[in-house]
């Protein structure tokens, strides 16, 4: 049933022929659960903000870009937990393109010659408020899978700089983080295996700064109906259950959203129309009536609704 709600909807290709796809992942807990008990992976249109495939996993597939089904001419958009040689060389086997947060202490940087690149060196001599482009090559730690592109480094200026490394600090629960790792903090660091005279280095980090709209969806499925707020055990079917039946909720409101408000007011391809939150809850509002069917219930039925609706006895009274 999810995979009839998320058609391939059919939208004009960018320029050389490109479409960029955001994917991230998200968690979920049982009741009472210490840990993760469910991984949900979407893949978003960055141009439509439409689903293109959701699907739901457990703890031991993590995020990686396995979990998804890219096309030729596809642009996978994704954070520093995809940065993985594995996964990108199977996306790369698809025909599909890598704009990928850089995370340099998960993987081996060399030079075009194989020879091994000490990324902090190379940006030391980088002035701030500047982007430099250098020709690399990814290596798993293994040696086993390799992936070769362009890495883009956003050097910030003081103030923006000061503030990242003032959260770097702060993410860092044991101890203090490293001095390497503070410096890199101080800039955006963006993997690619877009040559710069396809899209420009300025493009390709203005284009990843735009994947928090994945971020966004998740959030307002979190908030707006308890996506994560789990009614059964991890091991139990029931879970599986309510995680797939909130994805059809969620996607048929998605639907009904753009069918009565038309397609522009998503797009990201002009100015922003308005923002999606208030419609989200008010089509919210419109539609569970019509789920529970509260709106035609008789009053005479109340006792036998009642039954089926009461709790299981209890031994204490």
């Amino acid at each position: 049933m999810l995979r009839q709600l998320l058609p391939p909807p059919a939208v004009p290709a960018l320029p050389q022929g490109l479409r960029f796809v955001v994917l991230d992942a998200t968690t979920g807990q049982a009741p009472g659960a210490q840990g993760t008990d469910h991984r949900l992976h979407i893949s978003l249109d960055l141009v439509s903000l439409e689903f293109l495939e959701v699907s739901i996993s457990d703890v031991p597939t993590g995020e990686t870009l396995t979990n998804f089904t890219l096309g030729r001419g596809e642009v996978a958009s994704t954070d520093r937990g995809y940065c993985h040689p594995a996964g990108m060389g199977h996306a790369l086997a698809q025909g599909a393109q890598l704009l990928v947060r850089l995370t340099p202490f998960r993987v081996v940087l060399c030079e075009p010659m194989e020879q091994p690149l000490v990324l902090g060196t190379a940006l030391q001599r980088q002035q701030t408020d500047t982007i430099r482009t250098r020709e690399v090559g990814l290596q798993s730690t293994d040696g086993q899978q390799q992936v070769r592109g362009w890495g883009h480094a956003d050097r910030l200026s003081a103030a923006p700089a000061g503030r990242a490394r003032h959260q770097c600090r702060q993410r860092h629960t044991k101890g203090a983080p490293k001095a390497a790792t503070l410096f890199l903090a101080g800039g955006g660091l963006v993997f690619t295996t877009l040559a710069p005279t396809v899209v420009s280095a300025p493009t390709i980090m203005a284009l990843y700064r735009c994947r928090w709209q994945g971020e966004l969806a998740i959030k307002r499925w979190k908030s707006g109906r308890d996506m994560d707020a789990l009614r059964a055990k991890a091991p139990s079917p029931r879970a599986a259950v309510w995680l797939h039946g909130k994805l059809l909720y969620v996607l048929l409101l998605e639907r009904r959203m753009r069918r009565q408000l038309g397609d522009p007011w998503r797009r990201w391809d002009h100015a922003r129309l308005a923002t999606g939150w208030r419609a989200w809850e008010m089509r919210q509002d419109e539609i569970t009536p019509m789920m529970t069917g509260s709106l035609f219930w008789k009053a005479e039925a109340w006792e036998a609704w009642l039954h089926v609706l009461a709790e299981r006895p209890r031994r204490r009274t």
